[in-house]
């Protein structure tokens, strides 16, 4: 059930995400916005913070990356360039924003994230990745600039020891959140590798699926949008069932039979739907 409303009907709605570096390429943000722009109530915003605004399409406003004078943590997991969000700005952006990350797949419509809970809460989607510790995930959370400076702080003043404290920092923004944080319904953002996959033998037969309820997939664990197109369970296996059966002759592979066999997945019609400009 939804809670009070956290914005009002005539405020803008603002989704902002953020790129740097080679790895994602501006067709990320392009197809991000493209995504949001169907999947959303007018009126909105969409922010981009980015070193290199090349060929980003101009529906989307791009803004500096918010200055952060640290040397960023090395040989760890999570994406600690997202700490550059929580400062007292963010740009020319105030009030409520929901943040996405590049690599997901909207499927519903995003109007109820700006629609639960209240405008001074922190939300973060449910991680289902340890379901015996309560920990939300940033590939999609609420906050209101300026409310996550003492993360801020706190990160700035020693952040490989932060980063090898917490190693995600979604478990960082979990746990230090002044009041604590809320999570989104379970079912709005899914999992795609936990939650979208068909279970072994069915995987050879049955394409993944969307769960029910949910209105935005993830793609954590090297597992992308093009892979799921393809039919590939990452960058680097096979994209039909022949060749990937005949890949558990590998060594490494015949150490873990079953886990090769559950890894394999058919091409995914509906991501490629809807994970276009």
């Amino acid at each position: 059930m939804l809670k009070k409303t956290a914005t009002k009907n005539d405020d803008v709605k603002q989704i902002i995400c953020i790129k740097w570096g080679t790895k994602y390429g501006a067709h990320y943000a392009n197809k991000l916005y493209g995504m949001v722009s169907r999947n959303i109530t007018p009126p909105f915003r969409f922010i981009c913070f980015t070193d290199d605004p090349t060929d980003v399409r101009p529906e989307i406003e791009c803004q500096e990356l918010p200055p952060l004078d640290v040397t960023m943590p090395t040989n760890t997991l999570g994406k600690w360039p997202k700490s550059r969000l929580w400062g007292e700005k963010l740009g020319d952006v105030t009030g409520v924003v929901l943040f996405l990350d590049l690599d997901v797949v909207i499927v519903d419509s995003l109007d109820p994230f700006f629609e639960y809970g209240e405008p001074d809460d922190v939300i973060l989607s449910y991680n289902p990745s340890n379901p015996l510790e309560r920990l939300g995930q940033t590939s999609c959370f609420r906050f209101k600039v300026g409310s996550l400076v003492s993360l801020q702080e706190k990160f700035k003043s020693d952040p490989q020891g932060i980063a090898d404290k917490y190693r995600f920092e979604q478990r960082f923004v979990t746990r230090n959140v002044p009041g604590g944080v809320k999570l989104f319904p379970k079912k709005w953002v899914a999992h795609f590798r936990r939650k979208c996959r068909q279970p072994f033998p069915l995987n050879y037969f049955k394409a993944p699926k969307i769960p029910k309820g949910a209105r935005i997939i993830i793609f954590p664990g090297g597992l992308y949008p093009t892979n799921a197109i393809n039919g590939q369970y990452t960058s680097k296996s096979a994209d039909n069932a022949l060749d990937h059966l005949k890949q558990i002759k590998d060594p490494k592979n015949l150490k873990h039979p079953l886990r090769h066999l559950r890894h394999f997945i058919l091409p995914v019609g509906w991501v490629k739907e809807n994970w276009k400009e």
